[in-house]
């Protein structure tokens, strides 16, 4: 998927990455996806989601992702929480839903592996650093 970048930061020129991503947590457990070794943070594992494109919102995005990604049809995702991170070559603004329910069967069209974490184990996972407030949010919530 090409890279799509909706502004820059005017300290530093750096480009901004909008991304939708989502939670979708189904009898205690959630959904999460191992990036593949040539991306962006490459080897740890994500919750599914990507970048939104001109003209979508953050939840349409968030929908067509999983779709795309994952084979689920999101039920009604709730915006869970807005985090802007800089990982230092990229900054990005994160629109986290969560799901409490999806139509399908997960599986990793992508040709990653997917794995349902209880969220009690999910901070034992590595994983991108924009992702702890929510790990901690999710831990918190349980």
């Amino acid at each position: 998927m090409a890279a799509l970048f909706y502004g820059t930061n005017e300290s530093n020129d750096m480009a901004i990455v909008q991304v939708a991503i989502g939670l979708v947590v189904i009898d205690g457990a959630v959904l999460v996806a191992k990036r593949h070794k040539d991306q962006h943070q490459g080897g740890l594992w994500e919750f599914p989601g990507g970048k939104v494109e001109p003209g979508e919102t953050p939840e349409q995005a968030v929908i067509r992702e999983c779709q795309e990604e994952v084979g689920l049809t999101l039920s009604q995702p709730e915006l869970f929480d807005y985090i802007e991170h800089d990982y230092g070559d990229r900054q990005v603004q994160l629109s986290a839903f969560l799901a409490t329910a999806a139509e399908g069967e997960a599986h990793g069209r992508e040709g990653n592996p997917l794995r349902w974490c209880p969220i009690s184990e999910l901070a034992q996972l590595p994983m991108p650093a924009a992702n702890g407030r929510l790990i901690e949010k999710l831990l918190a919530a349980q």
